[in-house]
């Protein structure tokens, strides 16, 4: 009895479960072929936040080590749950190289009752690539062992007690971030009252400089802007307005 206790303890006090996306395919340690489109399937997990609970996604192709994954790039942009549990995308060849168990994949999703997911597939290799990774992402693949991909980050309304992992992508200063995907926040809504009578700028002044030469090749490849969680109804207006003078004096004459 002093048994069954202490293991009702001890699950009573594990944090709720983050995971709700279970990726399928690819599997752990499986090998696709670069620069071609690659397959993505997943599975509800079982746990909360069950996929139904979940309205639209993006799917992103990373490397690198687990605790600072590199984004490189978006396989699905606007994706949404009620479409299936599978995706595709095209991989170029020469995004990265082709170390063992170097790739795995970052789904972000958004939830109905606000807040977003982020799940992250296990680790599979690319054969055929012909790009070369940078000296960060080199270093980390160094300490990865085994196939295991970064733990999911849940921000979802509710859910997210003993989140594990950092706060959301869109959280950080778009200045501050790195890689070839960025991500903007939310677009904040407009109040339904004007309550300030002195305006003022909302973000300080930065400064400028005027291109004199031509530009190196842009650095971001894709911006991301955060999904509305913001939903608006509507209803038909019943009251009948006057008619114009116009139209009472077509009206008074006839048509004959």
């Amino acid at each position: 009895m002093l048994f069954r206790r202490a293991l009702l303890f001890a699950v009573a006090a594990v944090p709720l479960a983050l995971a709700d996306v279970q990726f399928t395919t690819p599997a752990a340690g499986a090998t696709l072929t670069g620069g071609s489109t690659i397959t993505i399937e997943w599975k509800d997990s079982g746990k909360a936040p069950s996929i139904s609970d979940l309205t639209s996604y993006q799917l992103f192709l990373c490397a690198g080590g687990n605790d600072q994954p590199v984004q490189l790039a978006a396989l699905q942009s606007q994706g949404t749950f009620g479409s299936g549990n599978s995706a595709s995308g095209t991989v170029q060849a020469n995004l990265g190289g082709d170390t063992k168990n170097a790739y795995f994949l970052k789904m972000i999703s958004v939830a109905a009752a606000g807040g977003t997911v982020i799940n992250y597939s296990d680790r599979f290799s690319l054969s055929g690539m012909t790009g070369v990774f940078p000296a960060s992402i080199t270093s980390a693949l160094a300490n990865i062992k085994g196939t295991g991909g970064p733990p999911t980050q849940n921000q979802v309304a509710g859910v997210g007690a003993g989140a594990a992992g950092p706060a959301g992508p869109y959280t950080l200063p778009y200045t501050l971030q790195t890689g070839l995907t960025r991500y903007a926040p939310m677009a904040p809504l407009p109040p339904t009252k004007i309550t300030k009578k002195n305006p003022s700028p909302q973000y300080p002044t930065s400064a400028v400089t005027f291109a004199k030469t031509f530009l190196p090749t842009p650095s971001i490849v894709t911006t991301l802007t955060q999904s509305q969680t913001a939903s608006a109804a509507s209803r038909v207006n019943t009251v009948i307005l006057p008619l114009p003078p116009d139209n009472q004096l077509l009206l008074s004459q006839g048509t004959g």
